[in-house]
């Protein structure tokens, strides 16, 4: 082969090597811009996927309040079909009705005389009064203000010499110059905590909104087994006419006691009848039920939702619901 046609198929060679090396890096190009593509568009999809959620959510399937259905692209609820045989809202034929009926003993009566001055020019202040006409009842709350009493104790001195000091009222507590709260007062805090479920500091806040003064947390937490240990005796009484009947009902419930995980609970273990409930927070485990009344039952018929640890006493009868 001629040296001419040599040179021109290695200048040949070498354009197309770099030429091949070219493609290669577009190539590398394009696969990068393809992987970014897609990863763009999972986001893209991501997203479109939020806001149809976001969209389709309206008060029929979510909690959001009714008046964010008319919000622009919002997809109004579905009306349900009303169920039934054609049973009408509100009060039922024959059922019995609730009012606000009038009290024949007030609280209070408040006499309203006219006031202002008659057409011939007289004051009304002055008129004849001939008597009730009409008659308006309004029950309503008082205020629930916080009010401080000061119990000042006098001393005195008998005619033979000796000194006497009146005795500190019940409710007050500590030495003398101390401040505490009354009995309303803790009764309020206790009321919402144990009968409404209310967290001790929500308590406290409540409390404030109320009398306008707010109690501190650790106060109104301690008041829980201040409460116990006022109804210590009847509880015990509650027990013994508890394990004295013939039928009664057992239950348990599952609830976060104290702190820790969310995962930390205890049964609130319940045995009542028809006039009685007797309360008990234990483990979950069967050496709680064995401290509860169970053990102490001889011959009675509980009544119960079939969980194992029931059946596990034999000293009586059970009936599963």
């Amino acid at each position: 082969m001629p040296g001419d046609d040599v040179a021109a198929l290695r200048v040949e060679n070498g354009r197309l090597r770099e030429a091949n090396g070219r493609l290669r890096m577009l190539l590398q190009d394009k696969d990068t811009q393809i992987a970014e593509l897609k990863a763009w568009n999972a986001e893209l999809e991501e997203r479109v996927a939020r806001l149809e959620r976001l969209i389709s959510r309206n008060s029929g399937n979510s909690s959001m309040p009714p008046s964010t259905d008319d919000l622009p692209g919002k997809k109004p609820p579905e009306r349900k079909p009303r169920r039934g045989g054609g049973r009408k809202p509100g009060k039922q034929p024959g059922s019995p009705g609730a009012y606000l009926a009038w009290n024949g003993r007030p609280d209070t009566t408040v006499d309203v005389f006219p006031q202002g001055a008659c057409s011939c020019g007289k004051d009304l202040a002055g008129a004849a009064d001939l008597g009730v006409r009409y008659s308006h009842q309004v029950t309503d709350l008082p205020d629930a203000r916080a009010e401080t009493t000061q119990y000042d104790r006098h001393e005195v001195e008998c005619a033979c010499g000796r000194v006497h000091v009146a005795d500190a009222p019940p409710e007050a507590a500590g030495a003398p110059g101390t401040v505490a709260y009354g009995l309303n007062f803790q009764a309020w805090c206790v009321f919402l905590m144990v009968m409404h479920h209310v967290p001790v500091e929500r308590c406290a806040d409540i409390i404030e909104s109320m009398a306008g003064t707010r109690p501190s947390d650790g106060w109104v937490h301690t008041l829980l087994a201040r409460a116990a240990r006022a109804v210590a005796a009847a509880n015990t009484a509650i027990r013994a006419l508890i394990i004295l009947a013939r039928v009664i009902c057992g239950d348990e419930t599952p609830l976060r006691a104290g702190p820790g995980p969310k995962s930390r609970k205890k049964y609130l273990q319940v045995a009542c009848t028809s006039l009685l409930t007797y309360y008990f927070l234990g483990d979950r485990d069967l050496a709680s039920f064995k401290g509860f009344v169970y053990p102490d039952l001889h011959g009675a018929v509980v009544v119960h939702d079939r969980y194992q640890n029931y059946v596990r006493h034999e000293a009586h009868c059970y009936i599963a619901c």
